[in-house]
């Protein structure tokens, strides 16, 4: 059976957080989402190349981080939904290099 691509298994994660973390007021709880979706995805970058790995789970925190000062401009939900689709694209990005 094929694995899930990354970008399925880490927007719902950054979502699920930020609901989460909005609907309970605890912003641990929305980064135990995000940490549980790279947890998911992160070894299979890391079989591919570990510098990979950790350069596309800095990118996806930074990507989170971004959609703090983002949400000032847009609101919250366009700056999440924004910010996660960027991630899914470099999550993408991570499976197609690590398949070759």
């Amino acid at each position: 059976m094929p694995a899930i691509p990354s970008p399925v298994v880490l927007a719902p994660a950054v979502l699920g957080g930020y609901a989460v973390g909005r609907s309970t007021g605890n912003r641990k709880l929305a980064g135990i989402a995000l940490v549980a979706g790279l947890g998911a995805v992160v070894p299979r970058w890391a079989a591919g190349s570990p510098v990979l790995a950790a350069a596309l789970t800095a990118g996806t925190v930074g990507l989170v981080g971004l959609s703090h000062p983002l949400s000032r401009r847009t609101g919250p939900w366009p700056a999440v939904l924004t910010t996660t689709a960027a991630a899914a694209a470099l999550a993408a990005v991570g499976d197609r290099l690590t398949s070759r």
